[in-house]
């Protein structure tokens, strides 16, 4: 679980940089790079979470 906290906040420090480096700029790459990073970690938590609870369900199975 540390990991995935350490993940996140890593995730939204990229996040507030990049919009930062948006409203100072006006660069629509670092839009564009905030966008993909939240649809890539996104996905990541969620293969993460599915993977959590297949782990839970083939433990409590047995």
């Amino acid at each position: 679980m540390f990991v995935l906290r350490l993940f996140v906040y890593l995730i939204l420090a990229a996040l507030v940089a990049s919009l930062a480096m948006f409203l100072i700029q006006r660069d629509a790459r670092y839009l564009r790079f905030a966008w993909q990073l939240v649809r890539f970690s996104a996905v990541f938590l969620l293969v993460l979470g599915v993977l959590l609870m297949m782990g839970r369900l083939i433990l409590y199975a047995f």
